[in-house]
């Protein structure tokens, strides 16, 4: 799977806006899923992706960036991971509020591009890696950050496992989540809630209520 120019393809489709509930953040944005999604599967050539999900600033993800930049204590001098980091929200959240370093991994094809085109555009340095983190333990970090995963429950599971690895290797586990089906109630501290500006594209209410937990 080849794309000529990514960053291309994202400054010709989207736009650079403020996140609703993290204004002092700008993301390279969507602002309609529908024609993006068809566009991003004729660029890639393959029919039935998931969503672009680095396109939108999703309300689990929002939650978590707002939570982030409004204690910076969290991640101040500190290793964060953003897993499945989308757009780079979160990580960019974390290097604004003083992170000593961030690496963000997503698979998704287009995120290495989206994630450097908004570090740019926010004055922050981001590192990137396309690798699945999934397949080993995760890496070295003091904060690993997951925003919006709770889609699938086989997939809940395993992320939720490697999360919880990750806790039994030392770091903070820090989640953000808008009540998904599969989001666990048990085994986490509930931090703060945020009712969070989206769009009935993406969501079943304009707003939405979302939670930040601590694993």
């Amino acid at each position: 799977m080849t794309i000529a120019d990514p960053a291309a393809f994202i400054a010709a489709n989207t736009r650079l806006q403020a996140v609703p509930h993290a204004p002092e953040i700008n993301l390279w944005l969507a602002d309609e899923i529908t024609p993006l999604w068809r566009l991003t599967e004729e660029e890639l050539g393959e029919m039935g992706l998931p969503p672009p999900f680095w396109a939108f600033a999703w309300a689990g993800g929002q939650a978590l960036a707002r939570w982030i930049l409004d204690h910076p204590e969290t991640v101040a001098g500190r290793r964060v991971i953003d897993f499945a980091c989308g757009s780079g929200l979160v990580g960019i959240a974390a290097m604004k509020a003083g992170a000593a370093s961030v690496l963000c991994a997503d698979i998704d094809p287009f995120c290495a591009a989206a994630v450097a085109l908004n570090a740019a555009a926010n004055g922050v340095a981001l590192t990137f890696t396309e690798r699945d983190l999934l397949d080993a333990a995760p890496p070295p970090a003091d904060v690993v950050c997951a925003g919006d995963v709770c889609y699938e429950k086989p997939m809940t599971d395993r992320v939720l496992a490697w999360l919880a690895q990750a806790r039994g290797q030392g770091a903070q586990v820090l989640i953000g989540d808008p009540g998904r089906t599969y989001f666990p109630r048990e085994g986490l501290t509930f931090l703060a809630e945020y009712r969070v500006p989206t769009t009935r594209e993406l969501e079943d209410q304009e707003i939405k209520r979302a939670s930040v937990w601590a694993l």
